[in-house]
């Protein structure tokens, strides 16, 4: 396939996503009122989120089928073909975002703002993390070198054991640090739109310069498909989540996009850079590690409340402002990641 063939498969992918998500957005939040299915707060939030009580959750539904409506449709004709490293991806994250609606489906019926117990999502996270893993080694062929920005960066070799620990590890990590984020309208959806563009500019790139990066065309071009249709996905979804919500993406969002950033960070041999392009997410999981243990060795609090983004909130902050100066954090470390990947594309001595 040409380039220009390449890009207008990532362009249609990205349109049709945004496309559905707009226009489906709405449509699920009427069907949610509808049923009542509306969001419960937790007691020991910030005050002011309290008048957010009975917001449609749920909303990943939307997110999730249409970045993969834009995937499927970005393969009509002969702009792309299907292949099975993006047929994989597409079942974790859907399988990611199943799971996440069972937990939303229980907080729903329960009317209580805690769903799956902790070892039950967990158990359920780490089987579907190790499944993938399992497949990508043993029948996708993904390479078990530990890589920053292509397989020999550092190139220091896992074995097929080694890394299926290591990518269950990363998608455990993802997942819940974007669930972890969502916790502010508009927060983890406007993330998670830039670390997609930064995956989508990666996988371009590689197939682009076939020489020097072992992800084989069509793979790398698909791997950028995918992402660019779920650029458009939380951008329509994005529409109807900023602040003031008219709906939340609920774990049924969270998890499904925590599942998608890993799982394009493997398949794109960029293990390593998933820290990066994700700074926003760790910064919100640090935040969390920190202030848990600090109190149970100090019973002291390091922040007003965590994750992170409440502190701010608790500081006076507007609720708008945190949301705008995080997405700038997150675009900044998007822009470090592929800075730094293009930076090692320069050194590899084949321009």
């Amino acid at each position: 396939m040409t380039a220009a063939g390449g890009a207008s498969a990532v362009l249609v992918a990205g349109a049709v996503g945004l496309l559905v998500s707009l226009l489906g957005t709405p449509m699920l939040i009427a069907a949610l009122h509808v049923r009542g299915i509306g969001q419960h707060i937790r007691e020991d939030g910030p005050s002011g989120h309290r008048d957010k009580a009975g917001t449609p959750t749920m909303g990943g539904i939307a997110i999730i089928g249409a970045g993969t409506v834009g995937y499927a449709v970005a393969h009509a004709g002969r702009l792309q073909i299907f292949t099975l490293r993006g047929i994989v991806a597409v079942a974790t994250i859907s399988l990611a975002a199943a799971i996440g609606f069972v937990d939303d489906y229980l907080k729903v019926r329960r009317r209580r703002s805690l769903g799956l117990n902790a070892r039950a999502k967990a158990g359920a996270l780490l089987a579907l993390a190790v499944g993938f893993a399992v497949v990508s080694v043993e029948v996708l062929g993904v390479s078990t070198r530990l890589s920053f920005v292509r397989f020999d960066s550092p190139g220091w070799q896992l074995g097929a054991v080694g890394w299926v620990v290591f990518a269950a590890l990363a998608i455990l990590g993802s997942t819940n640090a974007v669930n972890l984020t969502d916790g502010l309208d508009g927060l983890a959806a406007g993330s998670a739109a830039f670390a997609f563009m930064g995956f989508t500019v990666i996988g371009f790139f590689q197939l682009r310069h076939l020489e020097v990066y072992r992800n084989p065309y069509p793979d790398s071009l698909d791997e950028a498909v995918l992402a660019a249709a779920f650029i458009g996905a939380c951008a329509g979804f994005l529409w109807w989540n900023a602040a003031p919500a008219k709906i939340f993406m609920g774990d049924t969002g969270s998890l499904g996009l925590g599942a998608a950033i890993a799982v394009l960070a493997l398949l794109e041999n960029v293990d390593l850079l998933l820290p990066i392009v994700g700074g926003l997410f760790v910064l919100e999981t640090l935040s969390v590690i920190v202030q848990v243990g600090s109190f149970k060795l100090f019973h002291r609090r390091v922040f007003r409340m965590a994750p992170i983004h409440h502190h701010f909130e608790l500081l006076g902050w507007p609720e708008t402002t945190v949301i705008v100066r995080f997405w700038i954090l997150a675009g900044a470390f998007t822009a470090l990641a592929v800075g730094v990947f293009y930076t090692a594309y320069l050194a590899s001595g084949r321009v």
